[in-house]
């Protein structure tokens, strides 16, 4: 090799052989990722030799608050607490929530040996993201620190491994000036917390000395029988190799070759080379899109003299998404976005969640609250995250880190290669539709955002980019400099019902937020917003005003449609309650709120036929007079009959005038009425004549119930994966009690750990909570979790965990 073999030397941060960086071995029970599948089976055919990868995620030594002696290769680490990553630095509840638990510096140690076969190739450390600033030591050489939490970066070690070696790795997580954090005037100036630690996997990942670094496969002409795929390729060479070079590309579905391409090539330098391939013949390929999100794979492969060297395999969709001054477009037909946004911070772990986790949100977003967008606000997201979006057909706007702050340049700096980073790691994906390249709610400047856009223009020149304007930035919106208007509106109207801004002549336009938590009654403290526990008449409210959103941004005929604020609960300094605040349709641990009852209508009732009250079918303290004289009722039928006590109360239809671009309008009708003698509501859910769906609601608490329910049956005996155990006090017929108390505690057997309080209070919580169910490393056979009310009883779940091999040192 050329360079010094004790000197590393940091690549850019490209989204390197990201996509064949596994093996069978290291899997996790996430389903395809990156061209392989959970079977550790390769989702195309083998065309040459994958990086060899190895797992550095479990027996990590964490040793608390930063020590300089514990970056020597000698030091003592017995002390260390073992951990699995991802990792937070701190225990945490799932409210109030102490910045000062995190802002520290850390130490993490792992110690391993010299992978087999590593000699003459060359050898990476990859982290996936750390927050917020880190600096690794291995064998006591310090490789360059890294500024960032949330997107990844690795380093070249070739040449730097030993028989055994010890990677130290101080983690910096203070209030440091990185994206989003910086503003002088501390934690409280950032709407989200930021909770440290490695927070995402570490690989060791094995190439040769020539090697495919990136692939780049984007589809051209989509909406034509002639469209194409340009494969842009870039070879990373250590030297330049002698001999003749050929790269080959293969489009494939289900190991099905669709398409076919190669060339010889010549590298003429050292470093990265960039080489061009396309491929056509691509008439019958199936496209992307939300109800039918085809998938695709492409390989390429480089050989020398006939034999392969490396191979890249990344994943792709053919879709055509469109933003025009007439709205937006998928595939070729006018689309109306209906979507959430969505924070990833989860309770007890911050931002350190595995992979099935991460999967369940998206999963919850399309098939639980029906939309077709989600916004990644305010930074990029879980890998996980993304490719469940990509298989789902959920559509993604991603976003730079940021909250309404601009920096020095150095801060800037830090913007622009998280622009870069973002858009080399996620730029195959189908689901991402649009750039966020504006720090979210940021004032305008045009030097700062011309190089944002023009970098992720010249990095993909397939998508648009945009970013949040507020209306403080639309005052100086001629200094604006990206594709799409974006625009947060929270204005109310004079009636008190949203009020949204008619979109800019002569732009793309469309809201990515609105309703979240501004829309309130006056004279009402931010200790009554939308929570569960809280005021119901504002509770109701929430409801009616993100389907008045949802309305009124498809009432104009130019606008691409609404994103509103928010999917989920999160942790939070700005005006919170107890340090979470409410304006999720679900609560942190993604539980339905009353506020979701208008998503879950919003389905065709071939899929699924739905009744969702917006109320709370009770007649106690919050509520002696039940739901009130407007009560809504959110259904996809064509009309709905009310029985109280088996006494026919109304028929309804859907309020059509009121809610005339809605699809499936919410139904009202008069339910305030005496409730002493505790009555039973009914309703029926009719699609044309047929009685297509009934829920009954008791408001006897004496027969209330206490439930138990798992995401998931299974789980990987890694000491990773994890999945949640919801429990909800109920009515005797399943429907939720907002105002249950009590205290549950839990005892768990087998091998697995509950993550999570333990005991748990209700009263703050509104009769539901969680607990994440993980497994223990090297654990197999069956848990037993037993769940106990202190009045309602104990209840059971029961899951496997599968045994679990992996190639880790």
């Amino acid at each position: 090799m050329s360079r010094q073999e004790n000197q590393p030397t940091p690549l850019s941060r490209r989204n390197f052989i990201r996509n064949c960086a596994a093996s069978a071995a290291t899997l996790t029970s996430a389903p395809i990722l990156g061209g392989w599948t959970a079977s550790g089976k390769r989702a195309s055919a083998e065309r040459g030799p994958a990086t060899r990868t190895y797992s550095l995620n479990q027996n990590w030594l964490f040793g608390g608050k930063f020590n300089e002696s514990a970056l020597a290769a000698n030091f003592n680490d017995a002390s260390f607490a073992r951990v699995s990553l991802p990792h937070c630095v701190t225990k945490l509840s799932w409210q109030k929530w102490d910045p000062t638990q995190w802002e520290d510096v850390w130490i993490y140690r792992r110690h391993f040996t010299r992978p087999a076969g590593q000699e003459g190739n060359r050898v990476f450390l990859h982290f996936d993201r750390v927050m917020a600033a880190t600096t690794p030591v291995l064998n006591g050489h310090a490789l360059p620190e890294h500024r960032g939490g949330y997107l990844p970066f690795h380093h070249e070690i070739t040449g730097m491994l030993e028989d055994v070696n010890t990677l130290a790795v101080k983690v910096d997580s203070r209030w440091l000036p990185i994206p989003p954090a910086g503003n002088p005037k501390g934690v409280s100036a950032c709407d989200y917390y930021l909770p440290g630690g490695i927070t995402g996997p570490v690989e060791l990942r094995i190439v040769p000395q020539t090697f495919i670094s990136d692939v780049f496969a984007k589809p051209v002409n989509v909406l034509s029988d002639s469209r194409r795929l340009e494969v842009q390729c870039t070879i990373d060479a250590a030297d330049v190799p002698e001999g003749k070079l050929r790269i080959e590309a293969v489009l494939s579905s289900a190991s099905k070759k669709i398409a076919a391409t190669s060339k010889e090539i010549t590298l003429e330098k050292q470093g990265e080379n960039e080489i061009a391939l396309t491929l056509t013949g691509l008439k019958d390929v199936s496209l992307w899109d939300i109800a039918s999100p085809h998938l695709y794979d492409v390989v390429v492969t480089l050989s020398r003299d006939g034999a392969p060297i490396h191979d890249y395999c990344t994943r792709i969709g053919f879709r055509e998404a469109r933003f025009d001054v007439d709205g937006f477009f998928l595939n070729g037909r006018r689309l109306h976005l209906f979507g959430l946004n969505r924070h990833e911070i989860y309770p007890y772990t911050g931002y350190a969640m595995p992979a099935r986790v991460m999967r369940h949100d998206a999963e919850i977003l399309k098939h639980e609250f029906n939309v077709n967008v989600v916004r990644c606000s305010h930074y990029p997201q879980s890998p996980a995250f993304l490719d469940a979006c990509d298989e789902l057909g959920l559509m993604v706007w991603e976003e730079t880190p940021g909250w309404g702050y601009l920096g020095d340049d150095q801060w800037q700096k830090l913007v622009v290669e998280n622009v870069r980073d973002m858009v080399l790691r996620d730029r195959n994906r189908p689901s991402v539709i649009i750039w966020g390249v504006r720090v979210n709610e940021s004032r305008n400047d045009p030097a700062l955002y011309t190089r944002t856009r023009d970098l992720a223009k010249s990095l993909d020149g397939s998508r648009p980019t945009s970013g949040s304007m507020t209306s403080t930035s639309m005052k100086t919106r001629e200094l604006w400099r990206q594709d799409v208007f974006a625009f947060d509106d929270y204005h109310s109207a004079p009636d008190g019902s949203v009020g949204l801004t008619a979109p800019l002549p002569g732009v793309p336009f469309f809201f990515s937020e609105t309703v979240g938590q501004f829309n309130y009654p006056r004279g009402h403290g931010f200790d009554n917003i939308y929570r569960r526990a809280g005021d119901p008449a504002i509770q109701q409210q929430q409801a009616i005003f993100h389907a008045q959103a949802h309305d009124r941004a498809a009432s104009f005929p130019r606008c691409g449609g609404a994103i509103a604020w928010c999917a989920f609960e999160y942790a939070s300094p700005v005006k919170p309650y107890q340090g979470v605040k409410c304006p999720g349709v679900a609560d942190v641990f993604r539980i339905p709120k009353l506020g979701a009852t208008f998503y879950r209508s919003q389905v065709d009732p071939k899929v699924r036929v739905v009744i969702e009250p917006n109320f709370y079918w009770d007649f106690g303290p919050h509520t002696p007079n039940g739901p009130g004289e407007h009560a809504a009722i959110f259904s996809n039928c064509d009309r709905i009959e009310l029985l109280i006590d088996g006494r026919k109360h109304a028929v309804l239809h859907p309020d059509k005038a009121g809610y005339p671009n809605l699809k499936y309008p919410p139904f009202f009708t008069n339910l305030k009425l005496d409730g002493a003698s505790k009555p039973t509501l009914r309703i029926h859910g009719y699609i044309g004549n047929r009685l297509a769906l009934a829920r009954s609601f008791s408001s006897d608490s004496a027969h209330d119930q206490f439930t138990l329910s798992l995401d998931d049956r299974e789980l990987a005996g890694d000491g990773i994966d994890a999945t949640r155990l919801v429990y909800t006090v109920t009515d005797s017929f399943g429907a939720s009690r907002a105002y249950a108390t009590g205290e549950v505690t839990f005892r768990i057997h087998g091998p697995a750990i509950i993550v999570g309080d333990n005991p748990f209070q209700l009263e703050d919580s509104g009769g539901s909570g969680a607990v994440w169910i993980k497994s223990i490393p090297g654990g197999s056979g069956p848990v037993i979790i037993h769940a106990t009310h202190s009045q309602l009883g104990t209840k059971s779940a029961e899951l496997r965990v599968r045994p679990f091999r992996t190639r880790s040192l």
